[in-house]
């Protein structure tokens, strides 16, 4: 092993709380990393068999679920993006089918994976990003990483409400990668129902929970929304698909100069690095 990363998916998963654990403990944690074979190819993985993880010294994971790095993408870099870069591949094209020109909204965009979204999404070819947050700092950061609008969930929600279904309106989005769930997944879907109005339905990927685990949507505003929800988890998205969005994350991150805080800690920090607050910087552990 040479590195693997810190995600949110990776915690929940050694609380045992994460929607894809299907075994117990003993845990090793880590859904992903990088490192060499007993050949000597340095590859990056993905979802190796429990109990294995990747924040380990060494680790067993099947041929199959092994990527090649590219040589311009160190270690640390391919194990901070693997995460948040196969996640908006996945969701935007796979499950949405985002088209060439289209509008996408991502709906908590500060963090980690939602900056990386931004990057992503204008790669592969959305004509405008329109971002949500919390942080007026980081919304400026992510202008800087090609998003084109902001909101800030921090205003009123009703004022929320209103400027999301103005950009709504005449069809203005055409998919929504939604990163939150909880009450501003509720803002919104109701913000779809009273300003979306084209014929053509909006694309709805739910692909986090940071918000809440659970959203309380009223059946008049589900009715009258011209949506089409969708998942973009685990099991949402086929691990051959995975394979792929991961791989392509990783060319564009030796192609595209995708941008990624990250911060290296030693594995054998791990005890104290997985309590601390880095912020919006992806955790790196190093063997």
């Amino acid at each position: 092993m040479a590195a693997s990363a810190l995600s949110n998916a990776t915690r929940a998963r050694a609380a045992g709380t994460h929607y894809s654990m299907t075994g117990g403990f003993p845990l090793v944690p880590g859904l992903d990393g990088v490192g060499r074979t007993g050949s000597g190819a340095r590859v990056a993985f993905l979802l190796p068999e429990a109990p294995f993880g990747g924040m380990a010294e060494k680790t067993l994971v099947r041929d199959a679920l092994c990527l090649p790095v590219p040589d311009g993408v160190s270690d640390v870099l391919a194990a901070a993006i693997l995460n948040p870069g196969q996640s908006p591949i996945g969701a935007l094209r796979t499950r949405a089918g985002l088209q060439r020109g289209e509008t996408v909204l991502i709906n908590g965009a500060t963090g980690t994976t939602g900056q990386v979204a931004v990057q992503i999404a204008k790669h592969l070819g959305a004509a405008r990003v329109i971002v949500t947050g919390r942080s007026s700092e980081a919304l400026a950061r992510l202008i800087e990483l090609g998003a084109d609008t902001t909101i800030d969930l921090t205003a009123d929600p009703e004022d929320v409400q209103d400027a999301l279904a103005a950009r709504f309106a005449d069809g203005g989005i055409d998919i929504v990668l939604d990163y939150l769930s909880g009450p501003p997944t509720q803002t919104v879907l109701a913000a779809i129902a009273s300003g979306h109005k084209a014929a053509k339905p909006v694309r709805y990927v739910i692909a986090g929970t940071s918000a809440g685990a659970a959203t309380n949507v009223p059946t008049s505003v589900l009715g009258s929304a011209s949506v089409v929800l969708m998942g973009a988890g685990i099991s949402a998205v086929r691990v051959p698909e995975i394979l792929q969005a991961s791989a392509e994350a990783l060319q564009i991150a030796d192609s595209a100069n995708l941008q990624i805080e990250v911060i290296q800690v030693p594995l054998a920090r791990v005890e104290q690095a997985w309590v601390s607050d880095y912020g919006r910087s992806r955790v790196v552990f190093t063997t």
